[in-house]
């Protein structure tokens, strides 16, 4: 006899393959891979009589489901829930919700359409005007190109045609999927441009990146006056680090000229009563601003805007929990090159932040990060490649 292991497995079809390997007839396959798959699921708020049946439900289904000790008695309002159980379980527990008072009705759709997204297929075609983007197979990199004097890392490197070429195809040369071209520096304490003074900024630029680079371009700005004249330059992504909170004009515009859309979490202050729960919503909102406009599902791309809006130590818990985003469904965009969150744990300035951002890369592709944006692309590829290989059997 063999050793006993224990093994950690959440995704479908390791387990599938796992217990099909014992030899195991399919169909009982079939049935057993519900019974292994183990959600944790976390509901803030949820009424008290309604987590009072929420929790007697669940245990009823052979689960849990933890809430505060004074929910039972009504002497709070709401309650975190906390629901843990099996996909099996979870089935069942929606099927009676749908019969239950107090909203469950409600929350088992929530629950239904959370359980949904975060299964569904991470295999899809970003159609980009002409170009494609294939997520799914292999971690994308998206190489950094700003055309700004004030950049917090490399703030006047490319100011002329000749040198943004030149920069553009070294990227391209070196494994680059998209180019992400910027010209106002969104770094702290930087000096905000005018549409008018972004447009002036990339108008010796932009017609001849387009013209000359083959993969697609993305345009990081949050006016909709300047990604109006990137897609009449032929730019083919829209990357809004504000998420439609500054102008949801944009939304208009990526639906319009057809392109995907990248929505960044991005707010003022710091103050956050629930962290990753309020991240999340905002970014729910951004996908139904940007639905709401007639942007197609397949279009959209999150980003949780490390650097923005977070402190030091939100960042790192936004790391840690990357995963967690799964839950909205779409494709994750992570930029943490070179960052502050980097610089401030390592004690190392902008140039030596290397070796910090590829640790912050190589986790988010574990976490479930498809595109990766960075200013060095050679590292990241090779990077990339070996942990694709890791994590998603691809050579």
């Amino acid at each position: 006899m063999g050793p006993v292991q224990i093994l950690q497995i959440h995704e479908r079809q390791k387990i599938y393959d796992l217990i099909a390997e014992t030899g195991c007839d399919p169909a009982g396959t079939a049935l057993m891979v519900p019974k292994a798959l183990q959600y944790l699921i976390r509901i803030a708020e949820v009424p008290a009589k309604a987590a009072n049946l929420l929790k007697q439900e669940m245990l009823a289904k052979g689960g849990d489901c933890a809430v505060s000790r004074r929910t039972c008695s009504l002497e709070v309002e709401t309650t975190t829930a906390i629901l843990i159980g099996t996909e099996k379980q979870y089935k069942a527990l929606l099927q009676k919700l749908k019969m239950q008072p107090f909203g469950l009705p409600a929350v088992g759709e929530q629950i239904r359409l959370a359980l949904q997204r975060y299964e569904q297929s991470r295999y899809r075609d970003l159609s980009c005007r002409g170009k494609t983007i294939t997520l799914g197979n292999r971690t994308q990199i998206m190489g950094i190109l700003n055309l700004t004097p004030d950049s917090f890392s490399d703030g006047g490197s490319y100011n002329d045609i000749e040198k943004a070429l030149q920069k553009m195809e070294e990227m391209i040369a070196e494994g680059a999927d998209i180019i992400d071209v910027g010209a106002e520096s969104t770094r702290p304490g930087a000096v905000a441009l005018t549409a008018e003074e972004e447009i002036e900024r990339l108008k010796p630029f932009l017609p001849e990146l387009v013209r000359h680079c083959p993969v697609p371009i993305s345009i990081d700005t949050y006016k909709s006056k300047v990604a109006r004249f990137a897609l009449e330059q032929g730019v083919h992504i829209l990357n809004d680090v504000w998420g439609l909170r500054h102008d949801r004009e944009i939304a208009s515009l990526a639906a319009y000229y057809g392109v995907p859309l990248i929505l960044m979490h991005n707010q003022i202050e710091t103050n956050y009563k629930d962290l990753m729960a309020e991240i999340i919503k905002a970014l729910e909102e951004a996908i139904e601003w940007a639905l709401q406009a007639q942007v197609p599902e397949e279009a959209l791309v999150v980003d949780p805007g490390i650097g923005f809006g977070k402190t030091y130590e939100q960042n790192l818990e936004v790391m840690a929990r990357l995963s967690e985003f799964r839950v909205l469904g779409k494709p994750i965009l992570l930029g943490t090159s070179r960052k502050s969150l980097i610089g401030n744990t390592l004690h190392l300035p902008v140039t030596e932040r290397l070796e910090g951002t590829l640790a912050t890369s190589v986790y988010g592709i574990m976490s479930g990060a498809d595109i990766l944006r960075v200013h060095d692309i050679q590292a990241h590829v090779r990077a990339a490649k070996m942990t694709d290989a890791l994590v998603r059997r691809v050579k």
